[in-house]
């Protein structure tokens, strides 16, 4: 088989009516659109209601603003920590332990957060974490290392686009 044998399955698709071509065919003359007026015109604007407000002009704009540049961190706590390091036998929790235990997002960001406790000492590599956490761990015995941004800027790129907080 090669690619030019290939082909939708029968009945799957259905030829684009064609409009406008004369009497002898269905969608002759006015082509479905009626008689006369804008619409058989084609002169409508897209939003326009026929003089009554727009939506897009009746709705308030919003108040606040969403920052472009925000970083997110995925939350990670000290129980999580623990149970993966009790369950798999780690000494040693980094980004990779979790994401192949399934505990977050490939490349994802990481913070360690505080929720519970930890029995081990564990060597806890992420991103951020919150001061909490950081004391927890090194009371534990354990230490703690902080990866730097992986963005160039020190910031994520902007998301959005040229609408957003307008």
């Amino acid at each position: 088989m090669r690619i030019n044998d290939l082909k939708p399955a029968p009945g799957s698709t259905k030829a684009k009516r064609r409009v406008g071509r004369g009497i002898g065919g269905h969608g002759g003359k006015t082509a479905g659109r009626g008689t006369k007026g804008q619409r058989a015109r084609n002169t409508v604007a897209r939003g326009f209601e026929g003089g009554q407000m727009p939506l897009k002009q009746r709705v308030p704009k919003l108040k606040g603003f969403n920052n472009p540049f925000r970083v997110e961190y995925q939350g990670v706590n000290l129980d999580t920590l623990d149970a993966v390091a009790v369950q798999y036998e780690l000494s040693e929790v980094t980004p990779a332990h979790l994401h192949t235990h399934g505990l977050s997002h490939k490349g994802a960001l990481i913070k360690v957060l505080a929720r519970g406790e930890i029995t081990r000492p564990l060597h806890v590599t992420a991103h951020g974490f919150s001061k909490a956490a950081e004391a927890a761990i090194v009371a534990a015995g354990g230490t703690v290392a902080v990866l730097p941004s992986p963005y160039r800027t020190g910031r994520p790129p902007v998301k959005g686009n040229q609408f957003t907080n307008r």
